[in-house]
């Protein structure tokens, strides 16, 4: 008998330990369901303040681009960059650079008309690396980039690039709409028409029109979405992104305090892009290269800045130009010249300025890069070194 009742009370105690086994397995999933959505949650969405553009403009410090990686026709890699980590973002940050621009290219990741809808995919990995950024109490600059193919600025098929261009607007905007005030939207990436007329010289009157009509599209697509969207910090651009006088004084700028400018200025080109068998002073920073960078800034704050409407250089920067390839010769001192006198005439007029780093630095095309993605480290520190030296605050 007493054996009999020793065995039902282990079998009752090992039933018991069995059921709590199970309600510890269920408490667990619903703990790990609770922990995932709570995750969700937590993006650094940050706040919007409803501050003016000039105002936000005023607190992005100095910039960094991540290019060639999600703008790259076959997706982040497809043009030799390594996939983006966490931990190459803090690096940018940790050099003291506060603002990050994301190029990324839609064409290629939609569907087709009339919705082309976004590759979930696609828009979510983006997102990944925003949120990167925004985890560093950065500020994050997104845009459609490489979209030639059918963003064109003329009136042939005006309707239809119109039509397009609020689709994906339309999708991304509601996407991000959550997201704080640290999270700006630019709306071209250099509109042009290839090959043509005045392509890099500020168009024709009927692409700055077409231009002009593509840019308030942009602007009021992106308000229509609403909430945040209403007050976000949104970057228009000129012809080709150009800052000639025929480009910039021919820009309409909406009357919204919450738009900027775009430019990109890699200036003078002859120091910035030319190599040193086509012009002779291709290596060396000068009192010539001083004057057309003040000349540049100073036509910005007359068009712009001085009627309070703020500026942004969202790309700039000089290629590395290789002296000797056996013993590893370059211009970096050069270069860093240059750098400190354009940030420094940038910091004057309160310009932010986001260097051009395509990742690519001894070989490839156009010798843009500053970070070593791979290895965390960077290519030329005295040039990095004069930036961050050439800010005052």
């Amino acid at each position: 008998m007493k054996k009999a009742i020793a065995l039902f009370t282990s079998l009752m105690i090992l039933s018991m330990t069995l059921a709590g086994c199970g309600a510890a397995k269920e408490t667990s999933s619903e703990e790990t369901t609770t922990a995932q959505a709570a995750a969700e949650t937590q993006r650094p969405l940050g706040e919007m303040r409803g501050i003016t553009a000039t105002e936000l403009i005023a607190e992005m410090g100095t910039g960094w681009n991540l290019g060639n990686t999600f703008d790259a026709k076959g997706g982040e890699t497809g043009w030799g960059n390594p996939t983006t980590t966490k931990e190459m973002i803090d690096e940018v940050h940790n050099a003291g650079f506060n603002t990050i621009r994301i190029p990324t290219t839609w064409d290629g990741h939609t569907g087709d008309a009339p919705d082309f809808t976004i590759d979930e995919e696609w828009i979510k990995r983006v997102e990944e690396v925003v949120d990167y950024a925004l985890e560093d109490d950065m500020y994050v600059i997104l845009n459609i980039h490489h979209e030639d193919n059918w963003l064109k600025p003329q009136y042939d098929g005006l309707d239809d690039v119109k039509a397009r261009l609020t689709a994906l607007w339309t999708q991304i905007a509601t996407y991000f709409a959550d997201y704080g005030d640290h999270l700006i939207f630019e709306g071209l990436n250099e509109p042009r028409i290839k090959g043509g007329t005045n392509e890099w010289n500020g168009g024709t009157e009927e692409g700055r029109d077409a231009l002009n009509q593509l840019n308030d599209v942009f602007v009021k697509t992106v308000r229509a979405t609403g909430g945040n969207n209403e007050k976000r910090t949104l970057l228009i651009t000129t012809f080709a992104a150009k800052a000639m006088p025929a480009a910039i004084e021919n820009l309409t700028v909406p009357d919204d305090k919450y738009v900027g400018v775009s430019i990109h200025a890699y200036t003078p080109y002859r120091f910035t892009y030319d190599s040193p068998t086509e012009s002779w002073n291709a290596l060396y920073f000068d009192d010539s290269c001083a004057a057309e960078i003040d000349t540049l800034f100073e036509n910005l704050n007359n068009t712009f800045i001085s009627k309070g409407i703020p500026v942004i250089i969202t790309e700039y920067g000089s290629v590395t130009k290789i002296i000797d390839k056996d013993w590893y010769l370059n211009n970096e001192e050069e270069v860093a010249k240059w750098a400190s006198y354009y940030i420094s005439t940038a910091e004057k007029y309160g310009i932010p300025c986001v260097w051009w780093d395509n990742g690519y630095h001894t070989s490839g095309n156009e010798l843009f890069g500053l970070f070593d993605r791979k290895n965390l480290s960077w290519y030329s520190p005295k040039v990095v070194e004069a930036i961050m030296d050439s800010l005052t605050d």
